[in-house]
This record gives structure tokens, C-alpha cells and sequence, in this order.
């Protein structure tokens, strides 16, 4: 069993640099890398949960491939209408 400090000291220094991202950058890309960092963040968060509830059945071990698969269509719309504008 692992220690929850680690992933929850993690999810908070990813969340954290997300957030400072947002707020600082001004480009696009790099607002879409620190939006990334913020789903990374609580993605981390969610499964470490899952880990702690110990139930079987949780959604947990599900949640994350819909948050991944999520995060990827936005990237790529962004990207595109950023490529097209530019």
C-alpha cells in the first residue's frame, strides 16, 4: 500500500502549476498545456481516491480514461482553431 502523501503532494503541485499557467500566460498553446496540467492534477486526485475507497466497483478505475480521452478532443479542436486562425 502506498502513502497518499506522495500522489496527493503531486495532484497539488500539478493543479497549482495549472493554475499559475492560466493566469500568467497569454499564448494559447501554453494556455492549453496548463489546462492539461490542471486535468493531469485531478486525475491524479481521482485515481488516488479510487485507491483509498477500496470498494470494487468504483468509478475510480473508469473515470480516468473518459478524463484522458476528454482532454484529447479538446486539445485537438483548440489546435485546430488555432491552427486556422493563424
Amino acid at each position: 500500500m502506498i502513502h497518499l502523501v506522495g500522489p496527493v503532494v503531486l495532484a497539488v503541485a500539478l493543479i497549482g502549476l495549472g493554475i499559475m499557467g492560466v493566469l500568467t500566460r497569454r499564448h494559447p498553446v501554453m494556455v492549453l498545456i496548463a489546462i492539461e496540467l490542471i486535468l493531469s492534477g485531478g486525475l491524479v486526485l481521482l485515481v488516488t481516491s479510487g485507491l483509498v475507497g477500496g470498494s470494487r466497483w468504483s468509478g475510480a478505475s473508469v473515470l480516468p480514461l473518459f478524463v484522458i480521452t476528454i482532454a484529447a478532443a479538446e486539445t485537438v479542436v483548440a489546435l485546430a482553431i488555432i491552427l486556422t486562425l493563424f
